[in-house]
């Protein structure tokens, strides 16, 4: 890898459409297009590119006979290794007995590793509101409790509660969070008992334990169902309430005893019994 690369930040006056057209013609190079402003970045030098754009606008104004022209700003940059950049900028994290890290840092013998690359999805420990899930599923999470996880994101609290031997079922509204839960599962050789395409209304069963951690506005919409996927003497783990809203939750919530309200920074995990 070279140590430098040329960006050249094109701004077009006038027909941006043609000039973002044209530009895709001089070059195989990937091209970024923000606050219409075209981007180009390579390794090679791009004066020959910048001339092609200058003598492209000329053309077009003349053979168009409208006030059309072209700024350019070519800069050498220093070229960062972003992938490494990337990978030190993600951090492994120690929830209690668990160990959470992505895949190009070193699993640790005396915890119970969570193997997570962040993605697309939501859930990789460092949240206020992972964070207060994990610590309470290790403080009232039984053994072969059966558990449903509502909003399963990347997998996370599913595979923490099959590290403490629980029996899983896991669901998402979104199609890519189900793969990428699944995928997981697979990373960190661990087993699910089933999953679903949408959310706790498609439910089956009772649970001995059922993860919610979505925003406090689909808490209180989905509460009715939450509660009655839940066993009676069962636990309901709920997260992703801003303090300012934690008290609706309760309020729609107050036919189940309160066991723990656990906050970290301005995120409440709240903990119910039915």
């Amino acid at each position: 890898m070279k140590k430098t690369y040329y960006e050249l930040q094109i701004t077009p006056i006038g027909e941006y459409d043609r000039f973002a057209d044209f530009i895709l013609t001089l070059t195989n190079e990937a091209i970024e297009e923000c606050d219409g402003v075209i981007i180009v970045r390579s390794e090679d030098d791009l004066d020959t590119i910048e001339f092609g754009v200058k003598v492209f606008a000329e053309s077009l104004a003349a053979s168009l006979n409208q006030d059309i022209s072209v700024t350019t700003k070519l800069e050498e940059k220093p070229n960062i290794d972003w992938i490494s950049s990337y990978q030190n900028s993600v951090q492994p994290i120690v929830v209690g007995k668990f160990y959470i890290h992505p895949s190009w840092i070193e699993p640790k013998k005396d915890k119970l590793n969570i193997l997570i690359d962040p993605a697309l999805s939501f859930g990789s420990g460092h949240h206020e509101t992972t964070y207060g899930c994990l610590v309470m599923l290790q403080k009232y999470l039984q053994k072969n409790d059966k558990v449903l996880d509502v909003g399963c994101g990347s997998g996370i609290l599913s595979i923490a509660s099959s590290k403490l031997e629980a029996v899983v079922d896991l669901c998402d509204t979104d199609e890519l969070a189900v793969k990428s839960a699944k995928e997981n599962f697979k990373l960190n050789k661990e087993r699910f008992h089933s999953s679903w395409l949408g959310s706790v209304q498609k439910s089956e069963a009772q649970y001995d334990v059922v993860i919610a951690n979505i925003i406090a506005d689909v808490l209180i919409m989905l509460a009715s169902d939450l509660i009655n996927t839940t066993k009676k003497e069962g636990i309901l783990i709920l997260s992703g309430i801003l303090d300012k809203y934690i008290d609706r939750v309760e309020k729609r919530y107050s036919s189940l005893e309160v066991l723990e309200k656990y906050k970290k920074d301005e995120w409440y995990t709240l903990v119910l019994k039915r």
